[in-house]
C-alpha cells in the first residue's frame, strides 16, 4: 500500500442563514482506519481493546475515548478512533500506518451542506392549478409558465405536471434523507415518515440519539422538496406523493458534518431498507472510506444522489467526485446553468456532473414553523432532491430497475440545449453534463426487458483503467467514447476489450450498442 497519505484542507463556505461563518479541515481527534482483510482481531468495546497489541498500546499512548464500528461488510472492518484530547493527525497518520495492519487510515473530514435559505418574503399572489397544494404557483422548478420572474421562459422546468399523470409515487419506497435533520413534527411529513422497528424515524449521528430533529433548517427544506405531502391545498407539493422518508441528521446546527457521520449514515441506510439516498452536502477532500459506502450502497441496489456543491468552479467535491454517485448541478428560471445564486457563489462543474435540475428561488418548508412557507433556498442542495424524487417516481414505477438503470433514464431524457449557447453544448458538457433534468420524459422513457438484461449481462473491467477495459461476455458490440467537453474522440466495434491507452487521463462517457439497445457509462482513465 502506498504510505504517502495526502491531507488536503477542506476550503468551504459555511452555508448558514447568516452565511458568516466558515467550517473546514478535519477533526482533530479522531481517525478513520480500515484493518486489512487478512488481519483478525477481537474488539473489546468496554475495555477500548482490538487485542492486537502494538495497535492498542499505540492507542493508549495518545489516549483513545472510544472505537466506533462505521458500518459496511460482514467482517466489520471500518472504525472510527476518537481520541480524548486533540492529536497530531499528520503524525498519527504515519504511526498508525506503520503497524502495517490497516488497507488505509484517514482523518475524518468535515463537509458541508450545499444550500442558503433566504429571508422570510410577504407575498399574496397565489392561486390553485394541479397540484392543489396552496403555494404550487411558486414551486417553478416543476412548472413554469414564465411568470414567477423577470428571467423565467415557459418550460424552463422538469414538467412535473405531466409526469403526474404518469407516476405520484409508492409508500413501499424508501428515501433516506442524509441532512441536518427534519421537522419531524412538520404536518406537510404526516404519514410520511420511515419508522424502524422500534418506531425511530431514522437516527441522529450528529448527537448519537434517534431523534433526529433539524436544528438548522437546510434538511427540513431537502426533505420536503422530495416528498411533502401533495394534493392537501395546504403549504408546497413533494416530487413523490407517497414515499417514505429515512431521516438521517449528519450535518449540525451549522450546517457542516463529519466524513464518519455521512459514512455511518449511508450503511444505515442501506441496511435498514432505503431505495434512494440524497446527500445535499459535499467536502472537497477525498476519502476511500466513503467511497467505499458509496459503492457498498449502489452495490445493493442503492441510488445515491449528490450536490455538486456551490463554489462556481470546477473544484471536485465528495460524495460528487465519486464513480457510483450520481451528481446534480443548479439550473435557473431561465434554463441557464445558475452561474450566481440569489445570495452569490454559483452551480458547480466538471466532468463529474451527470445533470443539472431546478436549484434557485425555491420555497419549501421551514423547519422552526408550521405555518410559515415564505422562506426560499437557493443551491445545488435543492436541484439534488428534485432528482432523487424523479428516481423515487421511476422506482415506484418499476422497483426492479437498479442504480445504472435509473441513472442512465435520467441521462438519456435530460433535455439539451436549452441554456446559454455558450456553456449548453450539444452533448454532454461540463456546466450542464447531459442536461436539464424532464420527469415527464423519464417517467415516459421505457426500458425493456432485454435492455435490463444488456446492463446486467455486459460488465466493463477494470474502470478505472490505464490500458484496456475489458468486456465480460463475447458480445460485438458498437462504441463510442465522448470526452468531458461531449466530443467524440474514439469509436468503433468490438467483442472483447477497447483499448484506451492513447486517452489522456480523465473522466469519458462510453456510449455502447447492442443489438439496437444502448447504454452510457461513466469511464476513468488513469
Amino acid at each position: 500500500m502506498n504510505r504517502i497519505v495526502l491531507i488536503l484542507f477542506l476550503l468551504l463556505i459555511l452555508f448558514s442563514n447568516s452565511m458568516a461563518q466558515n467550517k473546514s479541515g478535519y477533526s482533530k481527534n479522531s481517525l478513520i482506519l480500515k484493518f486489512k482483510d487478512n488481519i483478525e482481531f477481537k474488539l473489546n468495546n468496554d475495555l477500548n481493546k482490538f487485542n492486537i497489541l502494538s495497535l492498542d498500546n499505540l492507542n493508549y499512548k495518545n489516549g483513545l475515548k472510544k472505537i466506533e464500528f462505521l458500518g459496511g461488510d460482514v467482517e466489520k472492518k471500518l472504525f472510527k478512533i476518537e481520541f480524548i484530547n486533540e492529536i497530531n493527525i499528520k503524525n498519527n497518520l504515519t504511526e498508525y500506518l506503520d503497524l502495517s495492519i490497516f488497507d488505509y487510515v484517514e482523518p475524518d473530514y468535515i463537509g458541508n451542506g450545499a444550500g442558503i435559505s433566504s429571508v422570510n418574503l410577504n407575498t399574496n399572489n397565489v392561486f390553485q392549478i394541479l397540484p392543489n397544494d396552496q403555494y404550487w404557483n411558486r414551486q417553478w422548478g416543476l412548472l413554469n409558465d414564465g411568470s414567477f420572474d423577470s428571467q423565467s421562459q415557459p418550460d424552463a422546468d422538469v414538467d412535473m405536471e405531466l409526469a403526474w399523470n404518469i407516476e405520484t409515487g409508492s409508500s413501499d419506497i424508501v428515501v433516506a434523507v442524509l441532512d441536518s435533520g427534519i421537522k419531524l413534527d412538520h404536518p406537510e411529513f404526516q404519514g410520511r415518515l420511515w419508522e424502524s422497528d422500534a418506531l425511530y424515524n431514522g437516527y441522529d449521528f450528529v448527537n448519537e440519539q434517534n431523534y433526529p430533529w433539524d436544528d438548522h433548517g437546510h434538511g427540513t427544506n431537502v426533505a420536503g422538496i422530495i416528498g411533502a405531502s401533495s394534493n392537501n391545498s395546504e403549504g408546497y407539493a413533494g416530487v413523490d406523493w407517497n414515499c417514505k422518508i429515512m431521516t438521517l441528521k449528519v450535518l449540525n446546527d451549522e450546517n457542516w458534518g463529519y466524513y464518519s457521520w455521512w459514512t455511518s449514515a449511508i450503511y444505515y441506510a442501506v441496511e435498514n431498507g432505503a431505495n434512494i439516498i440524497n446527500m445535499s452536502l459535499g467536502g472537497n477532500s477525498y476519502s476511500q472510506s466513503m467511497e467505499e459506502a458509496v459503492n457498498y450502497a449502489v452495490n445493493n441496489n442503492v441510488s445515491v444522489f449528490v450536490s455538486m456543491m456551490n463554489d462556481n468552479s470546477d473544484q471536485i467535491y465528495y460524495p460528487a467526485g465519486y464513480l457510483n454517485s450520481f451528481a446534480v448541478g443548479s439550473s435557473d428560471s431561465d434554463d441557464s446553468r445558475t452561474s450566481s445564486f440569489f445570495w452569490g457563489g454559483g452551480s458547480s462543474f466538471g466532468s463529474h456532473i451527470d445533470v443539472v435540475a431546478p436549484g434557485n428561488f425555491i420555497y419549501g418548508l421551514s423547519f422552526n414553523s408550521n405555518t410559515n412557507y415564505n422562506t426560499y433556498w437557493g443551491g445545488t442542495s435543492q436541484a439534488s432532491p428534485l432528482v432523487a424524487g424523479i428516481a423515487s417516481l421511476l422506482l415506484s414505477q418499476d422497483p426492479a430497475r437498479t442504480p445504472n438503470e435509473i441513472y442512465q433514464i435520467i441521462r438519456d431524457t435530460a433535455e439539451d440545449l436549452v441554456g446559454d449557447q455558450s456553456e449548453d453544448t450539444q452533448g454532454f458538457d461540463i456546466f450542464h453534463g447531459f442536461g436539464r433534468v424532464n420527469a415527464s420524459d423519464a417517467l415516459s422513457y421505457n426500458l425493456s426487458i432485454d435492455d435490463t438484461i444488456i446492463n446486467d449481462y455486459l460488465v466493463f473491467y477494470p474502470n478505472p483503467a490505464s490500458n484496456k477495459i475489458f468486456i465480460s461476455k463475447d458480445l460485438l458490440i458498437d462504441y463510442i467514447i465522448y470526452n468531458s467537453t461531449g466530443k467524440k474522440i474514439k469509436y468503433g466495434n468490438t467483442s472483447g476489450e477497447i483499448d484506451i491507452s492513447s486517452l489522456n487521463n480523465g473522466i469519458y462517457f462510453l456510449k455502447y450498442q447492442f443489438e439496437n439497445k444502448s447504454s452510457v457509462i461513466k469511464i476513468i482513465k488513469n
